[in-house]
């Protein structure tokens, strides 16, 4: 008996923090959590293998079509 009132106490916790954090399904982030994660990785790995150079390209080929 203890241990399912033990269980209903977790689980309105966890209903409680997701009132305030927002109603997600376990398991997923908010997409600027996702992009705060995979930025820096990103910008390493392009850096170490060269890609830098080409991102820069790139830009500033888009903002030479732009006009800018």
């Amino acid at each position: 008996m203890a241990d399912s009132a033990g269980r209903a106490a977790e689980r309105s916790q966890e209903h409680r923090l997701a009132g305030v954090f927002g109603d997600r399904p376990p398991g997923t982030r908010h997409p600027l959590v996702a992009a705060a994660m995979v930025l820096p990785l990103a910008t390493l790995l392009a850096v170490v293998f060269g890609g830098w150079d080409a991102v820069v390209t790139q830009a500033s080929s888009v903002a030479g079509m732009l006009g800018h």
